[in-house]
């Protein structure tokens, strides 16, 4: 065997083993969750001999889990689309409308990115109180609906769109609205489905701020349900890692939907 042949192979040894390391604690969660009295105490079997779908129905049973799985969709759908939204509305401004001090004023915005959510609860918890935003679900949305790294993101895309498409649309009369939504938009598809990604994310797994400002329990989301499930001396572990498998699945799929969409967004940029 070619030492090429060699390095191939240990590469894909070291890969693999990789794979398994990354995958084992999914795969140790979804065994857990099928396993009823399952503890965190002893290793579950692989191949439990009492698998079971039990944890999941008693998951449902304590915690009103349907609501809160579409509490968390509602909150995190209609927070990604606003999110899209706002980045690429102001990304498209930045990248191809100068206007004076455009350059200072983005670098300001950037910097926000460097402050933590922490510190801006009690101003945002204040305004929401003042809005009468209190347990709503636009108190829930409103603060993540604009971020400076989405506005980032888009547009370090939207500068890589040849600016000769502006100008050849502006000639044939096309306003700032058309050039966004018909040439800018689809040019950048792969950075909006990859910002898409990462709001849902955050949304998805955000726990502090859904915890402050949602109080009524049938408004919660999956990580402040999921909280409510451990108890102060004993926890049903079987159970907890049922919500959690649970709470997995739309993040995978949206992640499945969207590398698809990547790999389709960059062909089509490629042969236009």
């Amino acid at each position: 065997m070619s030492s090429l042949a060699m390095r191939r192979v240990l590469l894909y040894v070291v890969l693999a083993v990789g794979a398994l390391i990354m995958v084992f604690p999914f795969v140790w969660t979804v065994v857990t969750s099928i396993t009823p009295g399952a503890t965190l105490t002893s290793t579950p079997q692989l191949i439990p001999d009492d698998a079971s779908l039990s944890p999941y129905l008693e998951l449902f049973q304590r915690v009103p889990f349907a609501r809160v799985i579409v509490n968390s969709l509602l909150i995190a759908v209609v927070s990604t689309l606003l999110q899209l939204a706002t980045s690429a509305m102001a990304a498209y401004v930045f990248a191809r409308m100068p206007f004076p001090g455009r350059g200072a004023l983005f670098v300001v915005y950037l910097a926000t990115m460097m402050i933590p959510f922490q510190v801006l609860i009690v101003p945002l918890f204040a305004e929401m109180k003042t809005l009468g935003l209190i347990n709503t679900y636009a108190g829930a949305i409103l603060p993540t609906i604009a971020t400076a790294f989405g506005v980032f993101l888009l547009r370090q895309a939207i500068t890589t769109v040849p600016y000769d498409l502006d100008q050849a649309a502006t000639l044939d009369g096309a306003g700032h609205f058309r050039i966004f939504f018909q040439i800018v938009l689809p040019l950048v598809r792969p950075a909006l489905a990859t910002l898409a990604v990462f709001a849902f994310l955050n949304t998805w797994n955000s726990f502090l701020w859904p915890l402050i400002i949602l109080r009524d329990p049938l408004m919660q989301t999956l990580p402040v349900a999921l909280t409510s499930l451990q108890g102060q001396y004993s926890t049903q572990w079987d159970v907890l890692m049922a919500g959690s498998v649970i709470s997995i699945l739309p993040m995978f799929a949206l992640y499945v939907f969207a590398q698809k969409y990547i790999v389709q967004g960059v062909a089509g940029a490629g042969l236009k």
